[in-house]
């Protein structure tokens, strides 16, 4: 019999392509995707049938106990990525990312808790680290919040190391670093380039352009989602999947207008600038432990791999069907 494994925020960005990797891998899964009265699945809408006909879609909210309990019900591995994301919001509304990520957290730690599920995966994310106070960045370098989102993230963290250590709660924690491909967020800077572009813009609005980033593709952080479940060397660790190559804001702007092969001019737009010690300015992350814990390394290393990366997100862009999804007009928080 195949593990059955619960994915929270199926419904999103990273959620939806691990889904959808973990059906096609032949496991049992259950997508626990946000309750909404459109009865809408978010991202795995436009999964292929025979993909939503083989998995079991659950509607819910991770910030209520008993919506988590009840979809964790019976589940061996739980691969906990629902939460709130977006920064820029977190200043608008810090409370409601305390509520999502933190308590969230716990309702999957103390649900995972009571059922003795045999492995829970929790998503970090690079942001919890701050600037780099040096590179590459390991899983020792100081946590510092920078935003109401990065805070509530290292808090989240701290609770399921707490879990484990003070449960024996099998939990590992998977730290990606910045993850683009199809079917981001307009709020994420790559998407942002890529669909003023392709709505015909050549004036691009940024907001910080120096700062540099760690970008991994989204079917890497997938095979890393996979790989932290499969190891028990993992369970009570913190493991970065990164790429261990940095590029600058500006930098991924010039490669995404050679992908599509249309010239640039990026206009600064104070609207899209962090506040000044609230701006991340370099992430570039270590994955020796990834390597050594979970025999993982990335596929979309390098400018290369980045390239390679880009290239394959533009073509998913490129479809009319998927882009008018955006609004490339709109600055998306």
């Amino acid at each position: 019999m195949s593990l059955r494994v619960l994915v929270t925020g199926a419904d999103g960005f990273i959620g939806s392509h691990l889904t959808e990797r973990l059906v096609r891998d032949g496991y049992d899964v259950r997508a626990l995707v946000q309750y909404n009265s459109f009865n809408s699945w978010g991202w795995l809408d436009s999964s292929p049938k025979q993909i939503t006909q083989n998995m079991n879609v659950v509607a819910g909210d991770v910030r209520d106990p008993v919506s988590v309990f009840k979809a964790m019900q019976g589940c061996d591995w739980v691969l906990h990525l629902a939460a709130l994301i977006a920064i820029p919001y977190s200043y608008q509304a810090p409370h409601s990312y305390v509520d999502t990520n933190i308590t969230g957290t716990l309702n999957v730690l103390q649900a995972g808790r009571d059922l003795g599920v045999s492995r829970i995966v929790h998503t970090s994310t690079s942001e919890v680290y701050g600037t780099a106070r040096f590179v590459p960045i390991t899983e020792e370098h100081p946590l510092h919040g920078q935003s109401p989102y990065s805070a509530s993230k290292i808090g989240a963290d701290q609770m399921a190391v707490s879990f484990h250590r003070s449960f024996e709660t099998p939990v590992s924690i998977i730290r990606p670093f910045n993850t683009y491909g199809p079917r981001q967020s307009a709020r994420a800077v790559l998407p942002t380039i890529i669909t003023q572009m392709l709505s015909g813009s050549r004036r691009i609005k940024l907001g910080a352009v120096s700062p540099t980033r760690d970008f991994n593709y989204v079917q890497d952080v997938v095979r890393g989602f996979i790989a932290m479940a499969k190891s028990d060397k993992a369970i009570g660790e913190v493991v970065n999947v990164g790429s261990n190559y940095e590029i600058s804001v500006g930098d991924a702007a010039r490669v995404i207008a050679e992908v599509i092969g249309e010239p640039l001019e990026i206009v600064t737009d104070e609207a899209r600038i962090r506040p000044a010690a609230s701006e991340v300015d370099r992430l570039w992350a270590s994955n020796a432990k990834a390597k050594e814990l979970l025999d993982w390394q990335p596929d979309y290393g390098g400018l290369d791999g980045f390239r390679r990366g880009i290239t394959e997100t533009v073509s998913w862009f490129r479809e009319a069907d998927n882009l008018r999804r955006y609004k490339s007009d709109t600055y998306n928080t």
